[in-house]
């Protein structure tokens, strides 16, 4: 008998329920995954909360890593043994083994381990599809990380230093602030102290970064539009502190006719292509050591709540993962 997080309801953290699963065979065109490590993203924390509604009662957790166990009919290109890791869209990650489409899975290279790419596969895609593909940082770039010691924030940090930018990084607490220079910021700010948008501009000259990367949200959306420099780009993919609501599009006049996009990873990995291109990518920069993922915390995935309440409160470093 297989084990997996569920919920009926959505709430707090002590809506996760470790409850018994009856897995059938794997159907047309799916595997049987056994779970070897699974991911934990905030996007987790917003299908719990029904920031993201799903169909209830649910599974929870996009993003994990294992070895195929059995093959449904019509898989082509995946065998028994194969191993792979998947980042969704399908929930359900939070379980000791599971059954998906094949579309949705990577194979992973021999010297890519299961937590490495349960920690890295969701995040690292993220960064490579804002960094590359819808910023278009170029080298010489200064630009603004919001969140750098976090899970998603140190990956970006580190690649936009292996292509050439400058990073202006902000941490909520002062004991991240080593953690945001060790991974590649070269001037670190407290978002709960500091003035981010005049100490940006200060650092600029005055003219502000071209990019902002916003993973937080409603907290730090004053200081994204204060520190974009004119015909800035702030990249609004989280929401950390809450939703951002209630925007006028005057407000990006004011202050310097800006351009805010808020993307979803699922429509940068639409297509077969996009989904080996970018993942070909992340892999090529983690191979040549110019991304080293952080594991910061690891929980049994029966802890979820533990997990949960964790990154909820800040208390997490680097990624996060839970384990069978």
């Amino acid at each position: 008998m297989e084990h997996a997080i569920r919920f009926d309801t959505t709430g707090g953290p002590e809506v996760l329920q470790w409850v018994e699963v009856d897995l059938p065979d794997p159907g047309p065109g799916e595997v049987r995954l056994r779970t070897q490590a699974v991911g934990l993203n905030f996007i987790d924390v917003y299908h719990r909360t029904g920031v993201y509604p799903v169909q209830l009662p649910s599974g929870l957790g996009g993003e994990s890593a294992g070895v195929i166990e059995a093959v449904g009919a019509g898989v082509t290109g995946f065998a028994v043994g194969d191993r792979v890791a998947t980042f969704g869209p399908a929930l359900g990650a939070y379980a000791t083994a599971r059954n998906l489409k094949a579309d949705s899975l990577f194979k992973l290279p021999d010297d890519i381990s299961a937590e490495t790419a349960a920690a890295v596969l969701l995040k690292g895609c993220t960064v490579e599809f804002m960094v590359e593909r819808a910023a278009k940082v170029q080298p010489g770039m200064t630009v603004l990380v919001h969140s750098a010691a976090g899970g998603v924030g140190q990956i970006a940090v580190a690649w936009l230093k292996a292509i050439g930018a400058t990073v202006i990084g902000t941490v909520g607490h002062a004991d991240k602030v080593e953690k945001a220079r060790a991974v590649g910021c070269d001037h670190v700010l407290l978002s709960r102290e500091d003035d981010v948008a005049a100490r940006v501009k200060e650092i600029t000259g005055g003219a502000g970064v071209p990019v902002v990367f916003d993973g937080i949200g409603k907290a730090t959306w004053e200081a994204s539009l204060g520190a974009a420099a004119r015909r800035g780009l702030i990249v609004s993919y989280g929401n950390a502190s809450g939703s951002v609501e209630g925007v006028k599009l005057a407000t990006l006049n004011q202050h310097g006719s800006l351009f805010v996009t808020r993307p979803k990873l699922f429509d940068y990995y639409a297509t077969p292509e996009e989904r080996e291109a970018g993942a070909a990518r992340l892999f090529a920069m983690l191979e040549k050591g110019a991304v080293k993922p952080e594991i910061g915390q690891r929980f049994a995935i029966q802890d979820a709540a533990e997990a949960h309440r964790a990154i909820e409160g800040g208390r997490t470093t680097g990624s996060t993962i839970l384990l069978p």
